[in-house]
């Protein structure tokens, strides 16, 4: 494995140091139509060429699911491997050389500056974030919204994470970067139990990761279904291995029949028939070379970093995504370039709190009517 470079720590500082920036609220998006319940369902390490272009062997994401909703055509990744791209999603924090390694050991995060900057990146290098460093729940909950991440296999062996908030003590290997037989949860898609924001209370952290295994009795009303969900896969069925460990079959033929059982009981549930949407990515594309990097959106890396963002180039590649919720005419198609800090400043601008990170840059554009096609024609859930 590769020596992972130390930086400067400046606990204290991070102590005093108070909340991280977070940029104003945008002006009103009178394109985001009244959703209250997202979903966000992250698969893996697939460009749009392999999943959505001609040819694609996943006929129910590839063609079902867009004839439904909205294909975002230039949706982009944000960086190399995978763990960079979950923490950018709910952060807005850009890689740093031990995230883009998928963080194999535990480490606490080591700030190279007393606190984040003026795009509220926390420069330094690590892989547990400091309480300094918010996140998407840390906002939601004071404005009296709910969420709830649901990883399929956690706790499977109660004797490589527990069933709740998994993950190994700080300063330890990570041990379930590879795959058991009836264990395929890998904590780094689990990008929530990498701040301390959420995984210093044990508690808090306990009753919002948890078991995929709960989703479909949350979903069974709206009061029990929360605000903003977050959906990961085992490793075999987010399309990671591609002959999974049990002797299944994976890749993208996993993927297909996991999106076959599970979008359904999303799509009919009270919550999302009411005021839902429900976005269907990947973390980065598999692509090697420029394309494999390629970036949209003014991608900027974290200042001072070691690598760029992906690695050969500035971000993760083209990856697409597909967008269902009452708000979305079926069979729309969106070429406005997207990324993962966009998807982030969306929900965000939906929910009404701050953007964090990059998410804040002014220029990033946040879905519009190109998206919401038809927000017109519904009006908000009583």
């Amino acid at each position: 494995m590769r020596r992972l470079a130390l930086s400067v720590a400046f606990p204290l500082a991070l102590t005093l140091a108070g909340t991280c920036h977070a940029a104003p609220l945008p002006p009103g998006n009178s394109a985001l139509p009244p959703i209250r319940h997202v979903f966000v369902l992250l698969l893996e390490n697939e460009s749009f060429e392999v999943t959505f272009g001609k040819g694609s062997p996943t006929s129910y994401l590839s063609h079902t699911l867009p004839a439904q909703g909205a294909l975002l055509r230039e949706y982009y990744a944000i960086g190399h491997a995978s763990l960079d791209n979950y923490i950018a999603l709910i952060s807005g924090q850009a890689p740093n050389d031990q995230t883009q390694l998928d963080c194999a050991v535990f480490a606490d995060f080591k700030a190279t500056a007393p606190g984040p900057d003026a795009h509220g990146q926390l420069p330094g290098s690590g892989c547990v974030y400091p309480a300094i460093v918010k996140t998407l729940p840390d906002q939601l909950e004071p404005a009296g919204l709910t969420w709830k991440a649901y990883m399929e296999d956690m706790g499977r062996n109660p004797a490589r994470e527990s069933a709740t908030c998994g993950h190994a003590r700080v300063g330890q290997p990570e041990n379930t970067h590879i795959a058991q037989v009836g264990d395929q949860y890998a904590a780094r898609h689990n990008p929530f139990v990498f701040f301390h924001s959420i995984i210093d209370d044990q508690a808090r952290c306990d009753s919002h990761v948890v078991n995929l295994d709960r989703l479909p009795h949350d979903l069974a009303s709206i009061d029990s279904t929360a605000n903003y969900i977050f959906i990961t896969p085992n490793l075999c069925n987010d399309g990671h291995d591609p002959n999974c460990v049990d002797g299944q079959r994976g890749g993208l033929t996993a993927v297909d029949g996991f999106l076959r059982r599970w979008v359904p009981l999303i799509t009919d549930s009270p919550a999302f028939r009411a005021d839902g949407m429900l976005i269907i990515t990947f973390d980065e594309s598999d692509r090697a070379g420029a394309a494999g990097s390629a970036a949209c959106c003014a991608e900027q890396p974290l200042p001072g970093a070691k690598y760029q963002p992906g690695f050969n180039g500035p971000g993760g590649g083209r990856i697409g995504a597909v967008v269902l919720s009452p708000f979305v005419k079926p069979a729309t198609m969106s070429t406005v370039p997207y990324n993962h800090y966009a998807l982030l400043a969306t929900v965000e601008a939906i929910f009404g709190v701050e953007r964090l990170g990059y998410a804040g840059e002014r220029d990033l554009q946040l879905f519009g009517t190109d998206v919401f096609s038809a927000a017109a024609r519904h009006p908000p859930a009583q």
